[in-house]
């Protein structure tokens, strides 16, 4: 049995007269004691669908069951065996570190004791704090903290509502590594981010936009999907070089990726006709070399082809 199975959820709102479709049909499984990422911008919908899970939301179609419970015939079952990490920050400000760890505790009818040696190294790094309340943590604390509260009652699948957003690139690393370990402890993890460069650190991801999963499988299996070649191209003029990559017969596509515009290349091309091209249209000390896509560069191709 799958630690999570949803089969064409859907869930929509009104806003005035109008329907708003956040999630349209979604299906896909989650093997127990895996880390299963849904990775897509914000409005994709990532939310939604976390909140009917997590039974904070009813939906209007589709069905789905969290640890074999049926998330609307079960839903007080799934509160007991479920952790859930907001996106924002939900504790209780006024309250320490200490406090909102014991109070969380105390409602799933257990102890800090019981548990600790399932939070002892993420609880060792905020201890010194625990006197500290918890609106004056830093964000990485806070983050710390609120994962803490979503395990102390050893749940045994933890959603993770886009645990990383406006934390420092220190702190993003030591969180994914806290969930490889946790991992380890036999927890299911399903993470939402907004950064397409942990999809590398799931065992499987799905893609999300405008409340559908685009693609799926493990990160290798998706970047190996993408059938065309990827340059890497610079210049001394990146403006000027990214209005001219657009109108070679060669070029498919082209986007800004970091330092380097990425060009997605026809099936038939050469980088000396491209140079000649870029040359002859006054582009100077040009670099270009071909790159392995990326999860980004396939998110990129599937919301290309999905407009074309």
């Amino acid at each position: 049995m799958n630690a999570v199975a949803v089969h064409n959820l859907v869930k929509k709102y009104k806003n005035g007269k109008e329907i708003i479709q956040a999630v349209q049909g979604v299906s896909f499984d989650v093997e127990k004691g895996t880390i299963f990422g849904i990775i897509g911008p914000d409005g994709a919908g990532k939310t939604s669908l976390f909140r009917m899970l997590t039974t904070l939301l009813l939906p209007e179609g589709g069905d789905a069951t969290v640890g074999g419970s049926d998330i609307v015939k079960d839903y007080k079952a799934i509160r007991k065996k479920v952790g859930y990490m907001p996106g924002r920050f939900s504790l209780y400000q006024d309250l320490t570190v200490e406090e909102n760890l014991n109070f969380f505790a105390t409602i799933f009818n257990t102890s800090v004791q019981e548990n600790y040696n399932l939070i002892r190294d993420i609880y060792v790094q905020i201890e010194p704090f625990k006197t500290r309340r918890a609106g004056k943590l830093s964000g990485g604390m806070k983050q710390k903290l609120a994962l803490c509260c979503a395990l102390i009652h050893k749940p045994v699948v933890l959603f993770l509502d886009e645990p990383t957003t406006g934390v420092d690139a220190v702190s993003r690393k030591e969180f994914w590594d806290m969930l490889k370990n946790l991992k380890k402890e036999g927890i299911t993890i399903l993470v939402s981010t907004p950064y397409m460069d942990e999809a590398s650190m799931c065992d499987k991801v799905a893609l999300m936009q405008n409340g559908k999963i685009m693609t799926s499988g493990t990160p290798n299996e998706i970047t190996k999907s993408f059938n065309q070649t990827i340059l890497a191209v610079q210049s001394q003029n990146m403006y000027k070089l990214l209005q001219d990559l657009p109108d070679s017969d060669e070029v498919d596509d082209v986007y800004s990726y970091g330092g380097y515009h990425h060009a997605v290349m026809k099936k038939k091309y050469s980088n000396e006709s491209l140079l000649h091209y870029l040359e002859s249209k006054g582009n100077k000390e040009i670099e270009m070399h071909a790159i392995t896509p990326s999860i980004e560069d396939c998110f990129m191709q599937l919301m290309r082809n999905k407009h074309e």
